[in-house]
Order: C-alpha cells, then sequence, then structure tokens
C-alpha cells in the first residue's frame, strides 16, 4: 500500500529536501570555485536552483491543502 500523506505533509518534505539540495548545490559550487573548476561550479548553481524550485513545490502544496494535518487514508 503507498504511502498516503496529506499534501501539506508532503510540502514540508518537499521544502526540506529542496533546502538540503539547495546547501548541497551552494557547497559544490564554492568547492567548485576554489579548485577552479567551472563546471563543477555551474554543475552546483543548477543544483541550488533544483532545490529552490522544489522548495517552492512544497511551499505551493502546503498552500492548496485545504485539510492540513489530516492524512488521505
Amino acid at each position: 500500500m503507498a504511502d498516503r500523506r496529506d499534501m501539506h505533509t508532503e510540502g514540508a518534505d518537499d521544502r526540506a529536501k529542496g533546502k538540503a539540495k539547495e546547501a548541497e548545490g551552494k557547497i559544490r559550487s564554492k568547492v567548485a570555485d576554489a579548485v577552479d573548476d567551472e563546471s563543477e561550479q555551474l554543475k552546483g548553481y543548477g543544483q541550488q536552483i533544483k532545490g529552490k524550485v522544489q522548495q517552492g513545490i512544497g511551499k505551493a502544496k502546503q498552500n492548496l491543502d485545504p485539510n492540513p494535518g489530516r492524512d488521505d487514508i
């Protein structure tokens, strides 16, 4: 049986994962900058953008949930 949670909880998970992805991208970019690796630096920036997008999706899910805190079981 699939894990069926409300949109508010899914949104919170997306926001947390997006924040972690964004932080990972920042670290990746900084390390790449230190070793002068432009390709890795760009990948880090891309990862930051993906993280921000994931956070936005999570926020939208939370805002769209008509019954926050109620699981759809």
